[in-house]
C-alpha cells in the first residue's frame, strides 16, 4: 500500500495514499465541522465548514474534497479557519430563523451545535433577506420547512445518488433558492416513496417527521437493533422517550449502509399501538375473556395430554415464525420435536422460498442466496426475474441503481413493468408461469453462439450434456410464443448476461410460488452455472428472501424434514446426536407441510395445532379452505401480537412481545446472523416467545431450563455446523454470514468458492410445463399477486400505521387499459372478482404496466388475492401457485 507523511496539527504521520484531509482528521478523531459531507457520496464542499489552512497555498481548502499529499502541512483549527467557520455561520443565521426553542430539530441541529460550540453571537452580524416560504406538508410522513433549509444539498443529493430516485431538487435561483419535490410539484406527483433518507440527513429543522410525540432527543434513549420487516435486515436505532418508541434513525456500516425504506423508518407505531395484546386470553362460550398465563398453560397442558393420549403425537402440529427470533425458532421446534414428538413443524417459507430451498440444495448444495448485499453495486449485469426489488426489498433495489448508474446492464423479466424496467436494458414482459421457457430459449442462445464457460462447467459441473439436450431445440421463437415477448429480445437479453463477468441474478416469488416452481429453480441454477457465474464475488444466484427472519427461521429447522442446519430427521447418525443432545427419542419420519397440515385439520387428522406469529387466515391460498380446515381443529392456540384473523379462531391466544421488547437474532437474506435488542419493556403482561414456549415445555413435563436467546445460540451451535462459531459476543457489531465453521472463522461472504456444497455443480435438465390452472371460457384472466412497497405480509405491523393506510386503504387489482374497456370499467370502479376458490371485491387500477388479459392483486389484505388463489401443489416441495390462477370480473359493485 502507497502511503504518504505528512503533518496535521503539528503532528506527524503516515498514512496511506488517496484519503482526504477530512477522512485523516476523523481517523485522528480530530473534529472538523460539516454541514454537506456524507461519506456515501462524491463531496464538493458545497457549504465551507469544513475549511482547513494548508502551508504555502494561498487560500483556504475544503477538507472534504481535498485529497491530502506528500509533505503537507495543515492546520484544521488556525485563526484563520476558526474565523472563516464563524463568518460562514454569521452568514447563515443572517437568513435562518432564530427560533431554536420551538424548534423540532431543538438539540440535534449542526447549525445549532457550530454556533454554540464557535460562540456565535444572537445578535446578527450581518443582515440580509430572511427567507419567507411556506411549509410543504403534502407528504404524508414528514415536512419541509425551506425557511430552515440552509441548502446543503445533503437531501437532493441522497435522493438522487444514493436512493436513486430523484424525487428533490432545487427550485429557483439565488436567495430564492428552496428544496421541494421536483418541479414545483409536490408529493403526490413526483417520485417520492417517502423512505424518509432526505430527512435522516438533514442537518437543521428543514425536514422533520411529522410526530404526534413531542420529544427533545436528549430525553430519549437509542437502541441499536435489526428491521423487523423485508430480508435486508437493515439496522437502525430505536429512539425511545418513555417506553414509547418515537422515532426510527438508520445505523450506518453493512448492510443497508445508511438506508432504510418507508416500513423500516416510519413504519413502526404497532409497537406501542393501543390494539397490542397484553394478556392471555381463553375462548369460553364463542366468546374471549382474560385469563392468567397458569390458566392458559394449564388449559393447553390438559388438552396437549388428552388428545395424545388418544389420538398420538402426529396428530399435533406448529407453524413457527419468519418473524421471530431465531433462537425462538429453534426452541419451537424442539418443543415439537423433543416434548410433543412429532417433525410436523413448518411456517411460511413454506409459501414462498421452499422451492428455492428444494432447488438450489439439489443444484449447488445449498439453498440460499449464495452471495452478499453489498456486492448488488459492484455487479456488472443485474438479471432480475420474479422479483419487484424497489418495492420488497427497496435497499437492495437503490443498489441495483446505484450499479446501473455506473455502468451496469439490466435485465428485467416480470409480468408487470416494475420501477426497475423503466431503466432496464432488456424489459421482458413475461405471462405468468413461463419462466422455464424464457431461461430456456435464453440458454439456447448461450449454447448456439457459444458463449458459455467450458472451462468452468468441465471442471466445476457434472450433467451439462443432458442439459443440452433439452435447451438445443428450445429456440428464441418458440420461447417468445409461450412468454408473449419477441424473441430478439430473449436474444438480447442471453448475450448480455453472457457478457457478465460478474453477473448476478435475483429473483423472488414470481421464481417460486408456481406449481413448477423448483424447477424455475433450478433453470435458475442451470444458466448461472453455464456461463460461470456461482462461486465468485459479485455475481451468484440470490434468493430474495421476503420476511426479516424467514431465512432464520429454516436455518432453524423450522421445517419438517430437517433439524437445525439442514440436518435431515431421517439421518440416522443426525437424530442420534439430536437425541443426546435433547434426552429423548425423537421421530425420524418427515412431518407434514404447512398445506397437508391444513389438510389434515380439514379431514379432522390434526387435532391440535399452535400457530405462533403466523396468519394463515391471510398469507395462505383459498382463504375459504383454511378457514374450514382450522374451524376442525379440535384445539387451536395463537401467540401473536394482534387478534389478527386467525387469531379470532383461536381457543386460547398468548400475547408476545415485539422485536423492540425482546433480544435475539435475525438472520437476513444474504446468511447474515445479527442482533436484535431491547429497547421498551414488554407491553403489558405479554412476554418474549422464548420465554413462552420454555415455561410450556416444562408444563407439558420437559425439563427445559429458561435459557436466554444467548444460551440458546450456544446451545444451537453446538449441533449446527453453519452456526459451529456463532455466539453473541462475535455478532455483536456487524454480525456474521454463516457458515461460520468455528470461533475464529470470520463467516462467509460468497459461498461455492472453488467448490460447491455438494461437490460438483448438478445441471438438471427442465422442460417447460404449463401452469395447473390456466384461462378458459369461465374464467379468462390470469391473476398474478404480489406485495406493494407500503405493507408487509399481512399487514398486522404495517396497517396499525394510519399515514400507510391512507395511502393504500384497502385491496384493489391492476388491469391494463383494454381489459378495462373490455369490462367496461373504470379507474377506482369497485368490481367483483370470482376464481373457482372464491369472491372478493376490488377497487380498479387500469394501469399500462400490467398485460393484457393478465390482472394483479396485492396478498395483503384479508379479502384480497387469497381469497381467490390456487392450493395446486409443487410436487417436490409442496409450494402452492400462489403466482398463477384464473379469474373472471362478475362486474361493478
Amino acid at each position: 500500500m502507497d502511503t504518504i507523511k505528512l503533518k496535521i496539527n503539528n503532528q506527524e504521520i503516515e498514512v496511506p495514499k488517496g484519503k482526504t484531509i477530512l477522512e485523516l482528521a476523523r481517523n485522528l478523531d480530530i473534529d472538523i465541522p460539516t454541514f454537506c459531507y456524507d461519506e456515501r457520496l462524491k463531496s464538493d464542499g458545497a457549504c465551507r465548514m469544513c475549511v482547513v489552512e494548508v502551508e504555502g497555498v494561498d487560500r483556504l481548502l475544503t477538507s472534504c474534497s481535498t485529497q491530502a499529499a506528500e509533505g503537507m502541512n495543515i492546520q484544521t483549527h488556525s485563526e484563520e479557519v476558526i474565523q472563516a467557520r464563524k463568518d460562514i455561520l454569521d452568514l447563515t443565521w443572517a437568513s435562518h430563523p432564530n427560533e431554536c426553542v420551538v424548534c423540532d430539530a431543538n438539540g440535534e441541529c449542526k447549525l445549532q451545535d457550530y454556533s454554540y460550540e464557535y460562540q456565535i453571537s444572537p445578535d446578527p452580524v450581518y443582515t440580509g433577506h430572511k427567507r419567507e416560504f411556506d411549509i410543504i406538508t403534502s407528504n404524508k410522513f414528514f415536512y419541509i420547512d425551506p425557511e430552515k433549509c440552509i441548502l446543503c444539498g445533503n437531501c437532493v443529493n441522497v435522493c438522487t445518488d444514493l436512493q436513486k430516485v430523484e424525487a428533490l431538487s432545487f427550485i429557483e435561483r439565488g436567495y430564492k433558492t428552496y428544496v421541494s419535490f421536483a418541479f414545483e410539484g409536490d408529493m403526490e406527483t413526483s417520485n417520492c416513496v417517502s423512505c424518509g433518507n432526505c430527512v435522516s440527513v438533514c442537518p437543521t429543522g428543514a425536514m422533520v417527521e411529522k410526530s404526534k410525540d413531542l420529544f427533545r432527543i436528549w430525553e430519549t434513549t437509542k437502541t441499536r437493533t435489526t428491521c423487523p420487516y423485508c430480508g435486508v435486515g437493515c439496522q437502525f436505532d430505536l429512539v425511545v422517550k418513555n417506553n414509547k418508541v418515537v422515532r426510527i434513525d438508520p445505523a450506518p456500516g453493512i448492510p443497508n449502509e445508511g438506508l432504510l425504506c418507508v416500513k423500516g423508518k416510519f413504519a413502526f407505531k404497532f409497537i406501542n399501538h393501543k390494539d397490542r395484546l397484553t394478556t392471555p386470553l381463553i375462548k369460553e362460550n364463542g366468546e374471549f375473556r382474560e385469563a392468567t398465563w397458569n390458566e392458559a398453560y394449564d388449559l393447553i397442558t390438559s388438552k396437549f395430554l388428552t388428545i395424545k393420549n388418544e389420538y398420538g403425537a402426529n396428530s399435533f402440529a406448529g407453524l413457527s415464525s419468519a418473524k421471530v427470533t431465531n433462537e425462538e425458532n429453534y426452541m419451537f421446534q424442539k418443543l415439537f420435536r423433543a416434548v410433543i414428538g412429532t417433525n410436523n413443524v413448518d411456517h411460511c417459507a413454506r409459501l414462498c422460498h421452499a422451492s428455492t430451498v428444494a432447488g438450489l440444495a439439489t443444484t449447488l448444495g445449498s439453498g440460499a442466496m449464495t452471495n452478499s448485499i453489498g456486492e448488488v453495486k459492484y455487479n456488472d449485469v443485474i438479471f432480475v426475474i420474479g422479483s419487484n426489488t424497489t418495492e420488497t426489498h427497496p435497499v437492495i433495489g437503490s443498489f441495483m441503481k446505484q450499479a446501473t448508474a455506473k455502468g451496469a446492464k439490466l435485465i428485467v423479466a416480470d409480468p408487470r413493468k416494475i420501477e426497475l424496467a423503466n431503466g432496464a436494458d432488456v424489459f421482458l414482459g413475461i405471462k405468468p408461469g413461463t419462466n422455464v421457457a424464457l431461461l430456456n430459449a435464453m440458454m439456447n442462445v448461450i449454447y448456439k453462439e457459444n458463449l458459455y464457460d467450458k472451462e468452468y462447467i468441465s471442471t466445476r459441473t457434472e450433467k451439462f450434456n443432458e442439459l443440452v439436450e433439452i435447451i438445443k431445440t428450445f429456440t428464441p421463437e418458440k420461447a417468445a410464443d409461450i412468454c408473449g415477448v419477441k424473441a430478439e429480445d430473449i436474444i438480447k437479453a442471453a448475450r448480455i448476461y453472457a457478457s457478465g463477468d460478474k453477473a448476478a441474478i435475483y429473483y423472488a416469488m414470481g421464481i417460486t410460488q408456481h406449481s413448477q416452481g423448483t424447477n424455475h429453480v433450478k433453470s435458475i441454477a442451470n444458466i448461472a452455472m453455464m456461463c460461470g457465474n456461482v462461486g465468485k464475488e459479485s455475481a451468484g444466484i440470490n434468493p430474495l428472501r421476503g420476511q426479516n427472519n424467514v431465512q432464520g427461521a429454516c436455518d432453524m429447522g423450522g421445517l419438517p424434514n430437517v433439524y437445525p442446519g439442514y440436518q435431515k430427521v431421517f439421518n440416522k447418525e443426525v437424530q442420534a446426536k439430536f437425541e443426546k443432545a435433547w434426552a429423548v427419542k425423537l421421530d425420524d419420519k418427515v412431518g407434514l407441510s404447512i398445506p397437508h397440515i391444513l389438510n389434515g385439520a380439514y379431514d379432522k387428522l390434526i387435532k391440535f395445532l399452535y400457530i405462533m406469529g403466523e396468519n394463515p387466515m391471510v398469507s395462505d391460498p383459498d382463504t375459504t379452505h383454511v378457514k374450514a380446515s382450522l374451524n376442525n381443529l379440535d384445539f387451536l392456540v395463537v401467540q401473536d401480537l394482534f387478534m389478527t384473523e386467525t387469531a379470532e379462531l383461536a381457543d386460547v391466544i398468548l400475547p408476545a412481545s415485539s422485536y423492540a421488547e425482546k433480544d435475539g437474532t435475525f438472520t437476513n437474506t444474504e446468511r447474515r446472523i445479527q442482533k436484535i435488542r431491547p429497547a421498551i419493556p414488554p407491553i403489558g403482561n405479554s412476554k418474549p416467545d422464548l420465554l413462552i414456549i420454555q415455561e410450556l415445555m416444562n408444563s407439558l413435563g420437559y425439563p427445559q431450563k429458561i435459557l436466554t436467546s444467548s444460551e440458546v445460540m450456544d446451545e444451537l451451535a453446538l449441533i449446527t455446523p453453519i452456526y459451529q462459531g456463532v455466539n453473541y459476543e462475535r455478532i455483536d457489531n456487524l454480525g456474521l454470514q454463516w457458515p461460520v465453521k468455528d470461533k475464529n472463522h470470520p463467516g462467509t461472504k460468497f459461498l461455492h468458492e472453488g467448490s460447491f456444497s455438494r461437490g460438483l455443480g448438478l445441471f438438471t435438465p427442465v422442460e417447460y410445463i404449463k401452469s395447473k390452472e390456466l384461462p378458459d371460457e369461465d374464467y379468462p384472466l390470469i391473476l398474478t399477486t404480489g406485495r406493494v412497497l407500503y405493507h408487509f405480509h399481512t399487514i398486522s405491523m404495517t396497517g396499525k400505521n394510519e399515514e400507510i393506510n391512507e395511502i393504500i386503504p384497502r385491496n384493489y387489482i391492476e388491469i391494463h387499459p383494454s381489459t378495462a374497456a373490455k369490462y367496461k370499467i373504470k379507474h377506482m370502479d369497485s368490481i367483483k372478482v370470482s376464481s373457482r376458490r372464491g369472491e372478493t371485491i376490488a377497487e380498479v387500477h387500469v394501469t399500462s404496466k400490467i398485460s393484457e388479459n393478465v390482472v394483479f392483486m396485492p396478498f395483503h389484505f384479508a379479502d384480497g388475492a387469497n381469497m381467490l388463489t390456487n392450493t395446486a401443489l409443487d410436487e417436490t416441495c409442496n409450494i402452492p401457485e400462489l403466482k398463477v390462477c384464473a379469474v373472471q370480473i362478475n362486474g361493478l359493485v
